[in-house]
């Protein structure tokens, strides 16, 4: 397929076919001022960046970028919803699951933590198990997020506003907890191309007065070390014309915390697949959707600042990192199995002496995070360790670890 092709159908079934809402004009001038900040870039570029450089530029831009600017995100009010929206449930079996490895002088830190509703569940669960941490951390890189968690820890939990530490990067060194929940997916990825003969490196240039693909031989040999191991894994070629991404970003912030994490976990629940599911014959467009008032679309050239753009996790290469970063993999499973063996029914059933009404929308909940065609499957659960001898029971539920 060609470049030209293959842009004209993504740009077609955005506009076309999954008729998106119109910005308003505020929103429209915001896009249009992030569009020519990515010009100068291709302009500094010799016309081209690569699909990486673009989604950098579309996701954390200063002032532009959609997890850099301030319109709503997360909620009925935004783009998408995450599951600590949808119930406290999964918080709280999250802060039930990572008790084994909390003691008296640890922290935990939350790394992209939203509107700030996961750490309040987590804070309010471990106060009743008389098991706070001696600090919680929030790594949070969007000045507008970071004062929503503000805004929603103030009124929630007020009284723990003076454990709870705001950082910009990082720290140089830790112990304790680390969670995180849908924070690699928007990381942003590496596209390429399997051609007969070669790899192509996917870039982004300025078309016909729009963004589009270019398709080039690759030079960059990690890329092409990375495409040719794994069919080398899978034992098999990925057709001509097989297009996919890689996530080193993710890759290489694993390794970055593991240099940091001087002991304890780290928690990272996303949607992806393990690697042999990951790089199915089947899916030979990859995995890269946007998210746009509710709506979703793959075209990651509509809107740019407004939308979200994500791509699904290899969770083979997020344990492969850790490997080699001298972490261990406490275990691997899906949200349902994880939730499951971190007592969510146990912890649903706290509601049985509520009314009817309460025990329904209970039950609701619980179905949203578990059933296989909503959460339940999609959403995966990796565990990593340092010099930490816990054992975590949500993972052994049904631990997964083989199938990666």
């Amino acid at each position: 397929m060609s470049s030209d092709s293959y842009s004209q159908q993504l740009y077609q079934s955005a506009r076309d076919s999954k008729e998106l809402p119109l910005p308003g004009e505020v929103a429209q001038a915001h896009s249009e001022n992030l569009i020519a900040l990515i010009k100068s870039e291709l302009d500094k570029n010799g016309g081209a960046i690569s699909f990486q450089h673009y989604m950098e530029l579309a996701l954390y831009a200063p002032g532009l970028g959609y997890y850099a600017a301030g319109s709503s995100k997360l909620g009925e009010e935004g783009d998408f919803i995450t599951a600590p929206e949808i119930s406290s449930l999964f918080s709280r079996s999250l802060a039930n699951a990572i008790l084994p490895a909390l003691n008296d002088d640890e922290i935990i830190l939350e790394v992209g933590a939203g509107r700030g509703r996961m750490a309040v569940d987590i804070l309010l669960y471990l106060k009743q198990q008389n098991k706070l941490p001696k600090e919680y951390w929030i790594l949070e890189l969007s000045a507008d997020l970071k004062e929503r968690q503000q805004e929603t820890i103030a009124k929630n939990i007020p009284e723990f506003l003076g454990q709870v530490i705001w950082l910009d990067e990082l720290p140089e060194h830790f112990s304790g907890v680390v969670v995180a929940n849908e924070l690699l997916d928007a990381m942003p990825v590496q596209l390429f191309q399997k051609t007969e003969n070669d790899i192509n490196e996917i870039n982004v240039v300025w078309q016909d007065d729009h963004f589009a693909f270019q398709f080039q031989s690759s030079f960059d040999e990690r890329l092409v070390h990375r495409v040719k191991n794994i069919e080398a894994e899978l034992t098999r070629e990925f057709d001509s014309d097989y297009l996919s991404e890689i996530n080193f970003s993710a890759e290489d912030w694993i390794k970055s915390v593991a240099e940091r994490l001087q002991s304890g976990i780290v928690i990272l629940i996303d949607y992806g697949f393990p690697r042999h599911e990951y790089y199915h014959p089947q899916r030979n467009q990859g995995t890269l959707m946007c998210h746009y008032r509710h709506r979703t679309h793959p075209d990651a050239f509509v809107y740019p600042g407004l939308q979200d753009i994500t791509a699904h996790v290899d969770f083979t290469a997020m344990a492969d990192a850790a490997l080699e970063a001298d972490m261990s993999v406490l275990g691997y499973t899906n949200q349902a199995n994880f939730l499951m063996g971190a007592g969510l029914l146990e912890l649903a059933g706290l509601a049985e002496q509520s009314g009817n009404q309460q025990q329904m929308e209970m039950a609701a909940q619980v179905k949203k995070l578990t059933l296989p065609h909503e959460m339940g499957e999609l959403f995966k659960v990796i565990g990593f360790s340092k010099n930490c001898d816990v054992i975590l029971p949500a993972f052994e539920f049904h631990d997964m670890r083989s199938g990666l």
